[in-house]
């Protein structure tokens, strides 16, 4: 008997050490494997939109207002929509509703019970029990497995339970407890297919709230690996984080949320200009001639990455107001460019220096951005292979031909897959204080590359800054997102991530332009773009305000949602986030646990129960 199994049988003998022990076992993941398939959703580009994501995640992307039209029919349109509302925020709810009266709070836990009851039944009464918070277990459990017995004790029984909870002015505290469980039950698993961090105002409280969730998964989008870099200590992505900030007014997030002080910054910028004769904000663009000083000493360091890109402050004759390239004069919008030894535009000078060094301090010891990142890096991984899809946030780099591109790293050239699981360890190795320059200097390729699967473009940020030509200002992007809507191709990349051709690949990234008349299904089918803009700065651009994807037992599903009304709107009108539903695809049978990648191992383990049986 080899080692393994004997270790195994072992374990199995201490687990279960008797014939009913094992039967018992047997029985039970054999009837969970019959259950339906889980709901799951997948949202991506999130951008610190907290209040929008957070109703999204109250409302289940709409799933419990459906819920509530199936359950309870008799409601009219008005009642479904307070009912809706009172699941979401139960607390505030609860204030604002006037007159509860007995009567109110038996009919409202009877419907909250009904609906719970149906959002329940694909699930084991075990695992929903676990679900239920203790000190409420017992009585939920009764009034969910007896409410629909046709036996008269019974039905008093119910009744009585019901009765009692508001005789002991336990009302409130039940309806807040079954609001959560009809919450967490309503999705199974969530997918978050990268970017939580810049642009909107809370990250953090997008992250505070997803370590709350019971069942998730994350795939890092460029921004994530943003921060993963400015936390590790690259001056570059600091300065990028910083530029974002700024330029979207949200310096919030880095002073209140994670504090980071920008005081010497801010002082730098008011010691080189004094308010006239600026076209572009002098903190924005103090931030910015630093970003472009460290990120050409980067490039010139790293000369196998960059061959393509231009050191941008050489080309500037800064009496003229010219930026010259390619014996083209183009002007600067704006030339007022101070902090610059023009002879060494990329020398640091001592203030700077200072300036450096202690937002590289401040970011790598912000005890809650250390946090957050861990959580991201705990959860978090480059890909996903779930359920027979594969969930990332970029593109894999293509050539011009459409095959895998071998990407320069610092463990030499790697593509596809390879390419994938190298970056998953690199940026692991990297955020917990391992990792070597070249590789912290490499997050910034992750960060703005042509080739990088986070990215897959170069970006114009000084050209879009002082210039106005578009075709200076036009990024370059892989030809992955070309060959993207090619079947073919997405077979391929399906094959070689070990996913059937039944499968999907779930991207984000580039917002999809649906008021231009742009489809987030590409490929005919085969890829679907869950990047909908949930960040405000892209709601003109896409004529939406987000995507969810809803894999069920039934199918496939996209929903877009329209603009957050706001939390004031919500509970005061009972308004909710209008969506629209399309349907990708109907499965010709309804998919059961025993499909799933979790109910693939748990076929496993009773294949080795089985044999242990006998």
């Amino acid at each position: 008997m080899d080692t393994y199994k004997e270790q195994y049988d072992n374990l199995v003998k201490h687990l279960y050490p008797t014939k009913e022990a094992l039967q018992r076992k047997i029985i039970k993941l054999e009837s969970i494997l019959s259950l339906p398939k889980g709901t799951e959703h997948f949202m991506s580009d999130l951008h610190g939109e907290f209040p929008a994501f957070k109703h999204l995640i109250n409302n289940c992307s709409g799933v419990i207002r459906e819920k509530i039209a199936v359950c309870l029919p008799e409601l009219k349109e008005e009642e479904k929509d307070q009912f809706a509302t009172l699941i979401y925020y139960p607390v505030e709810k609860l204030k604002l509703i006037n007159n509860k009266t007995n009567e109110w709070y038996f009919t409202t836990l009877l419907n909250l019970v009904r609906l719970t009851s149906l959002i329940s039944s694909k699930y084991s009464r075990e695992y929903v029990k676990k679900m239920i918070n203790d000190d409420y277990s017992y009585v939920i459990d009764e009034l969910l497995h007896t409410k629909d017995n046709s036996e008269s004790n019974i039905r008093d029984y119910f009744k009585n339970i019901l009765k009692a909870i508001i005789n002991t002015k336990a009302a409130e505290d039940y309806i807040i407890e079954f609001c959560r469980i009809i919450k967490k039950l309503a999705v199974a698993r969530l997918h978050i297919a990268g970017d939580i961090f810049d642009r909107g105002h809370h990250p953090g409280s997008i992250i505070e709230l997803l370590r709350q969730h019971h069942s998730l998964d994350i795939e890092w989008g460029n921004h994530d690996v943003l921060w993963f870099g400015a936390h590790a200590g690259n001056p570059v992505l600091i300065f990028y984080v910083l530029y974002n900030s700024v330029k979207y007014n949200n310096l919030s997030v880095l002073e209140n949320s994670y504090g980071i002080s920008l005081r010497k910054l801010t002082n730098y910028a008011k010691l080189l200009y004094d308010g006239s004769d600026n076209f572009i904000d002098p903190l924005v663009k103090t931030t910015l001639v630093l970003l472009l000083k460290l990120e050409g000493q980067l490039i010139s360091r790293n000369p196998k990455l960059y061959n393509a890109l231009t050191l941008v402050l050489n080309n500037i004759d800064y009496q003229k107001g010219l930026y010259c390239l390619d014996g083209k004069n183009y002007k600067l919008t704006d030339k007022n460019i101070k902090g610059l030894d023009y002879n060494n535009p990329y020398q640091i000078n001592s203030i700077e220096e200072d300036i450096i060094n202690s937002l590289i301090k401040d970011f790598k010891n912000s005890p809650r951005l250390k946090v957050h990142l861990r959580f991201l890096l705990e959860k978090g991984s480059v890909y996903k292979v779930y359920n027979d899809n594969l969930i990332y946030h970029g593109c894999v780099p293509l050539d011009e031909n459409g095959n895998y591109k071998s990407v320069y790293t610092p463990a030499g050239l790697k593509s596809g897959r390879e390419l994938f699981d190298y970056l998953d360890t690199l940026i692991r190795k990297v955020v917990l204080g391992s990792g070597s320059k070249d590789e912290l200097d490499y997050l910034y390729y992750l960060w703005n590359g042509y080739d990088s699967p986070f990215t897959g473009r170069w970006y114009k940020t000084f050209e879009l800054a002082f210039l106005t030509d578009k075709y200076l200002q036009n990024e370059a992007r892989n030809p992955y997102y070309d060959y993207r809507n090619q079947k073919e191709v997405c077979l391929r990349i399906l094959d070689s991530f070990g996913v059937s051709q039944q499968g999907h690949i779930i991207n984000g990234h580039l917002p999809v332009k649906v008021s231009s008349g742009e489809s987030p299904i590409k490929a005919e089918g085969k890829l679907i773009i869950i990047d909908g803009g949930f960040c405000q700065a892209y709601h003109k651009k896409t004529g939406i305000a987000g995507y969810t994807l809803i894999s069920n037992s039934h199918g496939l599903r996209i929903k877009a949602h329209k603009e957050f009304p706001g939390l004031d709107e919500v509970l005061a009108k009972n308004k909710d986030i209008i969506s629209s539903s399309t349907i990708i695809e109907t499965y010709p049978c309804r998919l059961e646990n025993k499909d799933t990648t979790d109910g693939k191992e748990l076929e496993l383990l009773l294949n080795g129960l089985r044999k242990q049986l006998k």
